[in-house]
């Protein structure tokens, strides 16, 4: 698994500016706690020579599909908890029933600032979960 700020990152795709170039359909992995994105580690070579190339022939914008082998890569998402097409309400319920789970292993450990790492990831995924779940109810009363 990816993890970011002990958050399972969670699979997409999207669109990366390389100084003047958008590099579109770009694999990613997206944090849900501190909204860190990064290239995928398995194409992140691929990437950075696109890039580069794209960007010294002044291309303003390129899909990364078209360019790298365009088949479907069953290995890049699978070490992924959550993708992208999942219920957003349900990738949140998701990382905080793992944060729940680290948080017992952290008491068992007695490692006090992962506890408090965890305390403030769980604050932050609760606030998440009310906001989706107000945004919810307020979409079903219309």
């Amino acid at each position: 698994m990816s993890f970011c700020c002990g958050a399972s990152m969670i699979g997409t795709q999207g669109t990366l500016k390389h100084y003047r170039t958008h590099i579109h359909n770009v694999p990613l992995l997206f944090c849900p706690v501190c909204h860190r994105i990064e290239v995928h580690y398995l194409i992140e070579h691929e990437y950075e020579i696109l890039a580069e190339y794209a960007h010294g022939d002044g291309a303003h914008e390129i899909d990364f599909q078209e360019y790298v082998d365009g088949r479907e890569n069953p290995a890049l998402y699978e070490n992924c908890v959550n993708d992208e097409s999942e219920e957003p309400l349900d990738i949140v319920l998701n990382q905080i029933d793992m944060a729940l789970d680290l948080l017992s292993v952290a008491k068992q450990m007695a490692d006090a600032e992962w506890e408090e790492q965890l305390k403030k990831r769980l604050s932050v995924l609760s606030k998440r979960k009310a906001k989706l779940r107000e945004k919810k109810s307020l979409g079903h009363s219309r």
